[in-house]
């Protein structure tokens, strides 16, 4: 299994030793450093979270930046087999990080953009113990039918889609909503009007004050 040994970080806003983690997942071809540029954007609604934003272990088939798993089969069975792949080197990272800073699932919310998305959909609700939150942007959910009988637990999850994604199909977010549901996951989205492959600034507020309100739960 490969190990994620760097990326991006930036410490609490209190000044104060970590209380909380937030992961940040990048997509495919990207890096931590991309990432890492939405911690000072939620810093005063998370004022003692620490934003850990890792580069995927693998370097991208596409020359640049780095890759979760490849893509050159974008057919469903392939991308579930490719979360699942992944999976073990982020499990193992947020394992590390939570004994680290004597910290426990309640206290991590696991945010994705695009393939990272995929990445914590998949790695969240089977964790043995629930995370506080799951954010997803630009992304999907892979292995839905697997979803039911794998899920150990079931976070909260809001889901954040530009309706001009030329990427990764608006559609997606819709279907990974119904699936979640389906499954008994809390599901909350936001459609971004005229919004390509990327988050604009309403996505960004929900996504803070999501994670905000359910770490004060």
């Amino acid at each position: 299994m490969s190990k994620i040994v760097n990326g991006k970080s930036c410490q609490p806003l209190s000044g104060a030793a970590p209380r909380r983690i937030v992961l940040l997942l990048h997509g495919y071809g990207s890096n931590g450093a991309d990432l890492i540029s939405i911690a000072p954007m939620w810093q005063q609604a998370l004022p003692d979270a620490l934003f850990l934003a890792p580069d995927a272990p693998n370097p991208c088939d596409m020359g640049m930046g780095y890759q979760w798993w490849p893509l050159a089969d974008l057919s469903p069975d392939a991308l579930a087999r490719g979360a699942q792949n992944a999976a073990g080197a982020v499990d193992d990272f947020i394992t590390r990080k939570l004994a680290q800073y004597d910290l426990t699932e309640a206290d991590l919310a696991i945010v994705g953009f695009s393939q990272g998305t995929m990445l914590a959909l998949h790695i969240g609700p089977r964790r043995s113990r629930q995370v506080a939150s799951i954010v997803g942007y630009s992304g999907m959910l892979t292995g839905a039918a697997q979803l039911r009988d794998e899920a150990v637990t079931k976070p909260p999850v809001l889901l954040v889609h530009g309706d001009a994604d030329p990427v990764v199909p608006f559609a997606a977010m819709a279907d990974a909503e119904t699936a979640l549901a389906a499954c008994g996951f809390d599901v909350a989205s936001h459609a971004a009007p005229g919004i390509g492959h990327s988050v604009d600034p309403e996505g960004l507020r929900l996504g803070a004050e999501f994670i905000a309100r359910h770490f004060a739960e």
